[in-house]
């Protein structure tokens, strides 16, 4: 049987299975090539360099996000108010998910999107985007007022910043959080109602 054959993906699925074994400060990419089974100069001909390896599983984490959101933007049957409150319960649900059922693999993204500043802020761009887009339907449909729309998108996501950046994981659990999350989404979507 011949052996399966290297790939970017092969490898990023083996690095986050590293990562989530051993951390971020322990994690090599020697581990990475163990798992796969191949040496460690096979997995540095498809990423040149360790940063760069933890750079491309990063974006793959936070695009996974991203992919899953903008079938919510694609929706058309749909108020753009119903449309951007499900947007941002989305990702609220997803990041309390990747938070809560991988704690360990959080705790190190955690880590790597300190590293990986440039992902990180292409991910917020492409998150920003889609907000933009649903403001503007609304706008465009007699729904919502706002002068610049990607002003207002990126105010709704600095305003509901407690709801999906790590920094506030450990809140994520209270009991009080999904109450607290409707009330910031009602007083926003008054907000923007024409």
């Amino acid at each position: 049987m011949p052996a399966e054959t290297l790939t970017a993906e092969r490898i990023l699925e083996a690095t986050e299975e590293v990562l989530r074994r051993y951390g971020p400060a322990k994690a090599t990419v020697v581990d990475v090539a163990r798992v796969l089974g191949v040496s460690h100069g096979s997995v540095y001909r498809h990423f040149r360099t360790k940063a760069a390896l933890r750079e491309a599983v990063t974006h793959r984490w936070l695009t996974r996000a991203e992919d899953a959101l903008a079938e919510l933007v694609e929706t058309s049957d749909r108020p753009a108010a119903e449309k951007l409150r499900s947007w941002f319960a989305g990702l609220f649900e997803a990041k309390r998910h990747k938070a809560g059922d991988d704690p360990e693999l959080f705790a190190t993204y955690g880590v790597l999107i300190d590293g990986s500043s440039g992902v990180v802020e292409q991910h917020i761009d492409v998150l920003i985007g889609q907000v933009r887009v649903i403001v503007e339907e609304g706008v465009r449909g007699g729904e919502f007022t706002a002068a610049d729309p990607g002003v207002t998108a990126r105010a709704l996501f600095d305003a509901t910043c407690r709801f999906h950046d790590p920094a506030y994981a450990p809140e994520w659990r209270l009991p009080t959080i999904q109450a607290e999350f409707d009330a910031v989404m009602d007083l926003l979507l008054r907000g923007l109602r024409a």
